[in-house]
C-alpha cells in the first residue's frame, strides 16, 4: 500500500526544517581548557596533577573569617554583610540580570492584548465608490489579539541561554564583591592591629625613655655626665613620640576605611585599641591572634570555588550561546496572529453574536538583503566569544598565581618572624647588658641609647611580620575562594609551617 501523496512532502519538510534548525543551534558547549601546573614551587612535597579549572562557586565556604577566632572581626564581618553599599549594589544588579532573563524566556510564550474603543467620523462626500461618504457613523469595538513566533531556528532559546548564563555570573560576581571585601575588611583588620602592637611598644617605649632622661638629668646634676647625654636621651624620647604620632595617623586611616566597609560614617567610628598580651619568650613584644592552621593538602578544587573564575566561565557560556543568536538572524521569521471581537456602528446590538468579527493567519517574515549586517554581527559574536575565553583563561591563570604568591608569602615570612624572634631576643639581651654595664660606670650613655634604639627597631619590625603574616593569610583564604572547610580528612600543619602543598582531588 502506498503512503499518501503529502506524505512524503511532509516528511520533507519536517527534515528540511530540522536541518535548517540545526544550522541555527548556538555550538555546542565546551568550558575551555587551561593549561594548569602540576603542583606550586612552593608545596611541601609531592606533585600531583591539577584538574581543569570548573566553577564549582556553589560549594559551601561559611563564614571563613572566624578561622581567626577573633571576635571582634567577626562582629564588624556581620555588619559588613548586613550594611556594605558595594554588596548592595552587586545584589541588584543580580536581580537585574535575573529580570532580563524572565525578559528573554517571555520570547517563548504568545502576546495577547485586548482593547475596547468607540469613535466617531464622517467620511468626505467627494470620495467616490464609498457607501458611507459624507456620511458621520459611530464605531463601537471590542477584542482580542494575539501573536506568537515559534522558536524554529532557537533565536529565543540562544538568547534564554544567554541571559541565563549571564545571571548566573552576575550571582558568582554578586560572590566576589561579597568575598572581595571581607577580605578588604579582614587584612585592613589585622593592619590595624599591627599597628596597635607597635603604638603600644612606643608607648612603653617613650614611659622608659622618660624615665631615663630623668636619671641623666640627675645625674647632670651631680657632675656625672654632661649636657650630651641629656641631649641624646632627649633626642630618643621626642622621637620615640613623633613615631608613635605617625602610627596614629596609619591606625586612624585604617579605623576610617573599615568604618566605611562596615557601611558607616567615617566620622564618629571608633575602634578601642585591642589590648595585646606579652610573648612567653618577649615580655616587652606583643602578638597578634593565632594563626588559622592551613592544611598540608589544599586540593585543585577549591580554586573552582573563587567566584571570578566561575563568572568568567559563566560569560563564556553566555557568549557562546549569542554566536546562536546571531546565526538564528539569517533565517526568517515565523508569525502566528490572531484576533476577534465584536464590532458595531451602534451600541444596543454591540454585544449581539452578529458583530462578531476574527482573523487568523501565519505571516513568513525574512531579510533578502541587509548589506552584511547580519554577517558582521555573527563575526562580532564569535570574536566576543573568543575574547571571553581569553578571559575566563587569563582569570584561571591568575588564580593560580595568587595562591602561588600567598603560599610563598606565608613561607618566606614565616622564615622571618622566627630570624626576627631570634634578633629581637639578642637585642634584648644585649639592652639588658649594657644597662648593667652603664650603671656599673663602664659604659656610655650612647652605648645605652643606641642598644635601646636597635631593641625597639627589632621588636617593632617583629610586630610588623607578625600582622602581615596574619594579613597573608587572608589573602590566602581569598585566593583560594574562601576557606578550606568540607576537607574533613585533611590534617592542620602547625601555624610556623603554613605551607599548603597540591594534591589530586
Amino acid at each position: 500500500m502506498s503512503a499518501p501523496p503529502n506524505t512524503g512532502r511532509r516528511v520533507l519538510a519536517a527534515a528540511l526544517a530540522g536541518i535548517l534548525a540545526g544550522c541555527a543551534a548556538a555550538p555546542a558547549y565546551r568550558t575551555p581548557e587551561v593549561e594548569v601546573p602540576a603542583h606550586f614551587s612552593t608545596s611541601a612535597g609531592g606533585s600531583g596533577a591539577w584538574d581543569v579549572a570548573a566553577p564549582a562557586d556553589t560549594a559551601p565556604r561559611g563564614e571563613w573569617w572566624r578561622l581567626f577566632h577573633d571576635p571582634a572581626l567577626d562582629q564588624l564581618e556581620q555588619q559588613l554583610v548586613l550594611s556594605n553599599q558595594n554588596l548592595k549594589q552587586a545584589a541588584a544588579q543580580w536581580q537585574q540580570a535575573r529580570a532580563l532573563e524572565n525578559v528573554a524566556r517571555a520570547g517563548f510564550y504568545p502576546t495577547v492584548g485586548a482593547d475596547v474603543g468607540a469613535t466617531r467620523a464622517r467620511t468626505s462626500a467627494n470620495v467616490e465608490g464609498r457607501s458611507l461618504a459624507g456620511q458621520t457613523v459611530n464605531d463601537f469595538s471590542t477584542g482580542l489579539v494575539a501573536s506568537w513566533e515559534p522558536d524554529l531556528f532557537g533565536r529565543v532559546a540562544s538568547a534564554t541561554d544567554a541571559a541565563h548564563a549571564d545571571a548566573q555570573a552576575s550571582a558568582a560576581d554578586l560572590e566576589g564583591v561579597r568575598l572581595a571585601m571581607t577580605s578588604e575588611l579582614a587584612f585592613d583588620y589585622f593592619g590595624l592591629r599591627a599597628v596597635d602592637a607597635e603604638i603600644s611598644l612606643l608607648d612603653a617605649s617613650v614611659r622608659a625613655y622618660g624615665e631615663s632622661l630623668q636619671m641623666v638629668e640627675s645625674q647632670r646634676r651631680l657632675g656625672a655626665v654632661d649636657d650630651a647625654a641629656v641631649a641624646q636621651a632627649q633626642t630618643q624620647l621626642e622621637g620615640a613620640r613623633s613615631q608613635a604620632e605617625e602610627l596614629g595617623i596609619q591606625r586612624r586611616r585604617y579605623v576610617h576605611a573599615i568604618a566605611t566597609l562596615t557601611g558607616k560614617p567615617a566620622p564618629g567610628f571608633e575602634l578601642a585599641p585591642e589590648a595585646v598580651a606579652p610573648t612567653p619568650a618577649l615580655t616587652s613584644t606583643p602578638t597578634l591572634q593565632q594563626m588559622p592552621a592551613v592544611p598540608p593538602g589544599l586540593p585543585s578544587q577549591l580554586l573552582q570555588r573563587r567566584p571570578d573564575v566561575a563568572a568568567a566561565e559563566r560569560r563564556v557560556a553566555s557568549a557562546n550561546a549569542r554566536i546562536g543568536q546571531a546565526r538564528a538572524a539569517f533565517f526568517p521569521s515565523l508569525v502566528l496572529s490572531a484576533a476577534a471581537g465584536l464590532e458595531s456602528s451602534t451600541f444596543a446590538p454591540w454585544l449581539g453574536a452578529p458583530s462578531l468579527f476574527w482573523a487568523l493567519g501565519p505571516q513568513l517574515v525574512g531579510t533578502l538583503f541587509d548589506g552584511g549586517q547580519r554577517k558582521a554581527q555573527l563575526a562580532g559574536a564569535n570574536a566576543a566569544y573568543d575574547a571571553e575565553v581569553a578571559s575566563y583563561r587569563q582569570t584561571v591563570l591568575a588564580a593560580f598565581q595568587d595562591v602561588e604568591d600567598e603560599l610563598s608569602a606565608l613561607q618566606g615570612l614565616a622564615q622571618e618572624a622566627q630570624s626576627e624572634q631570634r634578633a629581637t631576643e639578642a637585642a634584648e639581651r644585649s639592652l639588658a647588658l649594657t644597662s648593667n654595664r652603664y650603671r656599673a660606670g663602664t659604659a656610655s650613655y650612647l652605648d645605652v641609647t643606641t642598644t635601646q634604639t636597635l631593641a625597639l627597631d627589632h621588636e617593632r619590625t617583629l610586630a610588623q611580620v607578625q600582622g602581615r603574616r596574619m594579613q597573608a593569610s587572608v589573602l590566602l583564604l581569598k585566593a583560594i575562594g574562601g576557606g578550606w572547610q568540607g576537607l574533613p580528612d585533611v590534617a592542620p600543619l602547625p601555624a610556623a609551617a603554613a605551607i599548603a602543598r597540591e594534591t589530586p582531588g
